[in-house]
């Protein structure tokens, strides 16, 4: 079995999901343009550079979430995707994918950005498999916090263990590596 690593943000998008998300919730006016609009540019760019806090910038992305009711949302993430995401798919990306589909590989998104976002992004590449950071949900609605180890640096290794293990797979015996 082959499996094929799949980075989402510039590369199967020409954008960054997390970066647009936060974006997108201040056109609708749900963030404060002048709260957040600043600190969305200066954690991308630490992004960019190597320096991002991963728990500093969840705790900033997440607290979002937990101020509106899943249904409300799920009504922004739908209109998100249709709008940002949709045009944000990189030349070649559905065509890489569908390669690798034909070839029978597994194809795994994994990203930083968190699967409330990216779920959908997933669904719409038609991809099966992801490995995302998580937030926290209580009784269906999302707490601000993360859960688990963000899939960020090295915790994007620690957490493809855990997906392999999940699948009864293990690096050596089961699995070639192709990364897009």
């Amino acid at each position: 079995m082959k499996l094929a690593l799949f980075d989402l943000d510039n590369t199967l998008l020409a954008g960054d999901s997390d970066f647009q998300w936060a974006q997108f919730l201040i056109e609708q006016n749900v963030l404060d343009q002048k709260l957040y609009e600043a600190r969305n540019i200066e954690f991308y760019e630490q992004y960019k550079a190597g320096t991002l806090d991963i728990h500093e910038f969840l705790d900033f992305q997440l607290k979002p979430l937990s101020r509106h009711s899943r249904e409300q949302l799920n009504q922004w993430r739908s209109d998100f995707v249709k709008q940002k995401i949709a045009p944000l798919v990189a030349p070649g990306a559905r065509e890489l994918i569908a390669r690798h589909q034909a070839e029978k590989d597994v194809c795994i998104i994994i990203t930083a950005t968190n699967s409330f976002v990216t779920a959908p992004i997933a669904r719409m590449l038609g991809i099966d498999h992801l490995i995302a950071t998580e937030p926290e949900q209580e009784n269906g609605e999302f707490t601000g916090r993360v859960t688990g180890i963000p899939s960020f640096q090295e915790g994007k290794i620690t957490r493809l263990e855990q997906w392999l293990d999940a699948h009864n797979l293990t690096w050596l015996s089961s699995c070639k590596l192709v990364l897009q």
